[in-house]
């Protein structure tokens, strides 16, 4: 069982060179390269199931996933390393010790993550041979997967705000943009494990607001409150939506056809992912209201964020959905005629109409309130989480 044992030391009294920054650090670059890597890896391993098949584990996706693990613990094995094993002694003053190691919060998080990660690789290629090819993102390997993509991105948001909060002036608004990079990282990751539940045919049930509202403004209130931006929140969406209408635009241009069976739809490209989901005016309003209410009680700031997330984010998308399903939107800015390989003529998204999630006005009105209190409690935990790493420095 680890321990973690930090020792309250004021941070101007800490002699380790990491609290006397005059430059943003390599370590900090390679997290964010890492974290990159993965975003892209990810993107490009989803495309690539739907383009292609599993035709082996040895993707060039898969191994650019894995190429971000084997950085996160590089950096994160050095900074451990160099701390615990350092002749200077005052180094440990500003590091959180786990099972007799001493290092940074962030490089401990990002270790773990690795671990995570490498773990997933033979997991699922187990899970494959023992179950099939799947169809479907949240597998259990997928999950082991994920779980380490966040520890790596999570690890080093504590990395680049601790760095963050013991400099000033040039320094600290560089670390504040990287930090908000990371932060954009994050959203691209969170929206691609909700893949299957922000699927165009879904747009007019109350699944699709439920899971798009789960811990998304969390990741928006920790990182926007830590980076004191003003404009945070629409940075991160705009760097998510930029980020998937570039991959919309830029898969198809590469040639591809199936390897695996059966082949119901005629593919000659690489198949690009859904066009992005309209979270940026959600961001907008919220970068709006939070700079009004700022000085209000923290429970009454998560409520009122949490309803203008949720309300905005269906005024916007429930009347976009119904131009996503008509003729249109099949070009290639929109990519609604892009289809995967496997998918039978008869589903909702080939024939582009709504899939009915919630068979009764009940259960949609059910999981739009669900999706409510999701807005609502995701944003106060952001709240929390931003307080906290505001106040990391070691």
């Amino acid at each position: 069982m680890s321990t973690v044992v930090t020792t309250q030391v004021p941070a101007r009294a800490v002699s380790l060179p990491l609290s006397r920054l005059d430059r943003i650090p390599w370590y900090t670059w390679m997290s964010v390269l890492a974290a990159a890597c993965i975003m892209f890896g990810l993107y490009w391993d989803i495309s690539w199931h739907e383009t292609i098949g599993r035709d082996t584990f040895w993707t060039p996706a898969h191994l650019l996933i894995q190429f971000g693990a084997v950085l996160a613990g590089i950096y994160s094995a050095y900074l451990i390393f160099s701390t615990t094993f350092a002749s200077d002694r005052s180094a440990r003053s500003s590091s959180v010790r786990v099972l007799g190691f001493y290092g940074p919060l962030g490089a401990f998080i990002c270790a773990w993550g690795g671990v995570a990660m490498i773990t997933s690789a033979p997991f699922d290629n187990w899970w494959h041979e023992a179950y099939g090819l799947d169809v479907k993102i949240v597998s259990p390997p997928h999950t082991l997967l994920a779980m380490g993509f966040a520890a790596i991105m999570w690890g080093s948001i504590a990395l680049i705000s601790g760095q963050m909060n013991r400099s000033s002036g040039d320094l600290r608004r560089r670390l504040e943009w990287l930090l908000l990079l990371a932060g954009g990282s994050m959203v691209v990751q969170d929206m691609l494990f909700k893949l299957e539940y922000t699927n165009r045919v879904l747009m007019h049930s109350g699944i699709f607001y439920l899971v798009t509202s789960i811990g998304l403004t969390l990741v928006w209130e920790g990182i926007a409150r830590t980076s004191g931006r003003r404009w945070a929140r629409t940075a991160m969406a705009g760097f998510y939506t930029i980020f998937f209408l570039l991959a919309l635009w830029i898969f198809p241009l590469f040639s591809a056809e199936p390897k695996l069976g059966p082949v119901y739809q005629r593919v000659t490209h690489m198949i690009s992912l859904h066009f992005p989901v309209l979270i940026l005016p959600s961001a907008l309003a919220l970068d709006l209201l939070f700079q009004r209410i700022q000085d209000r009680d923290k429970w009454f700031q998560a409520v009122a964020g949490g309803v203008v997330f949720v309300a905005v984010l269906i005024a916007v998308n429930w009347p976009f959905a119904n131009f996503l399903m008509s003729p249109a939107s099949r070009n290639w800015v929109f990519g609604t005629q892009q289809f995967a390989y496997f998918l039978n003529p008869t589903v909702a998204s080939v024939r582009n109409v709504f899939f009915a999630w919630e068979q009764t006005t009940t259960h949609f009105l059910v999981n739009m309130g669900w999706a409510l209190v999701a807005g609502i409690v995701s944003t106060r935990v952001g709240i929390t989480l931003g307080g906290w790493l505001q106040r990391v420095q070691r």
